[in-house]
C-alpha cells in the first residue's frame, strides 16, 4: 500500500506576527498571519497550523482575534496551538474558526485535561503536541519539554506518545528541539518510535531543508508533513514538493 501525505505548512506566531527561530531561540519576523495564510491555501497547503509559540510562558491568553481574521480567508482546515489550556479557551478558539486545537505544556500538567478535551469537541478536534531532546539516560533516548522548549521533564517522549496516543488522541504532533529550525532533516528516530507504537497520525516537525527530507519522513511513519520557513522563505513550494513526493509513490492531495 502506498504512503499518503498531508502538507501542512506552519505560522509560527509571537505578539500576532509569524515569526521563525532556530532550535526555538533566535526569532525573526516572517510577516503578518492572514496574508500568510491565504498564500498558503492558494499555494496548495493541505493544512494549516498557528501555534503561539511564547504564549504558554507568558502566560496571555490564546490569540483569539488572530484567529477569526485567519478563519476569514483559510479554505483549508487549520490548527491552533499556544496556551490552551483549558476546555473554556480550547472552546472559544474553535468558535472563533480554527477546526483543531494542539495543545502541550497543559496537557502534560494535566493529562486529565485530554480527556476532557476529547469528550467536549471529539478526536478530530484535538492534537497533542511534544516537544523532545534528546536524553540519551532514558529508555527512548528522547526527553518531553514543556513551556516551549524551556523546561525539561525527566519524562520519556515515546511513552508519553504511547500514553497519549491510548487517551484516544488521533493526531500527535513532536516537535524535535535538536532539528527545529536548522534544516538537515526531521529527527527521523522520534517519528519511527512514535509511530511504531502509535496508532494516532505522527506530524513530522522540525528541521526540513528540502525535498528529500519530507519523503524520509513518510518513509519513517509521519502522515502529516509540517515545516514552516522553507515554505515561508520559498525554499521549496508546495506544488513542486507535491510533485516530488508523488513522483517517489506518495499519494497527495
Amino acid at each position: 500500500m502506498s504512503a499518503e501525505a498531508i502538507i501542512m505548512p506552519c505560522l509560527d506566531m509571537r505578539n500576532g506576527r509569524v515569526v521563525k527561530g532556530v532550535h526555538f531561540v533566535d526569532i525573526a519576523d516572517a510577516g503578518d498571519p492572514v496574508e500568510c495564510a491565504r498564500a498558503y491555501c492558494l499555494a496548495g497547503a493541505d493544512e494549516l497550523a498557528l501555534l503561539d509559540i511564547t504564549v504558554t510562558v507568558e502566560n496571555r491568553s490564546t490569540m483569539v482575534e488572530v484567529v477569526k481574521r485567519v478563519a476569514e480567508v483559510c479554505t483549508v482546515p487549520f490548527t491552533v496551538g499556544g496556551g490552551i489550556s483549558d476546555v473554556s479557551i480550547a472552546g472559544k478558539v474553535l468558535q472563533a474558526g480554527a477546526d483543531k486545537i494542539s495543545t502541550s505544556s497543559a496537557a502534560f500538567r494535566q493529562p486529565e485535561l485530554i480527556i476532557q478535551l476529547l469528550k467536549a469537541f471529539g478526536p478530530a478536534a484535538v492534537t497533542v503536541a511534544i516537544d523532545v531532546d534528546v536524553n540519551p539516560s532514558l529508555p527512548s533516548g528522547y526527553e518531553v519539554y514543556i513551556d516551549g522548549g524551556r523546561t525539561a521533564t525527566g519524562y520519556d517522549a515515546v511513552e508519553w506518545a504511547k500514553k497519549v496516543n491510548d487517551y484516544g488522541v488521533t493526531t500527535i504532533l513532536p516537535t524535535s528541539k535538536a532539528a527545529d529550525g536548522v534544516k538537515t532533516g526531521y529527527d527521523l528516530k522520534v517519528i519511527a518510535a512514535m509511530a511504531s507504537v502509535c496508532q494516532a497520525k505522527i506530524v513530522a516537525s522540525g528541521g526540513a531543508g528540502k525535498k528529500e527530507h519530507f519523503l524520509e519522513a513518510v518513509q519513517a511513519g509521519a502522515k502529516i508533513l509540517l515545516a514552516a520557513s522553507v515554505f515561508h522563505y520559498h525554499l521549496i513550494d508546495i506544488p513542486e514538493l507535491k510533485a516530488y513526493l508523488k513522483q517517489n509513490g506518495v499519494r497527495v492531495r
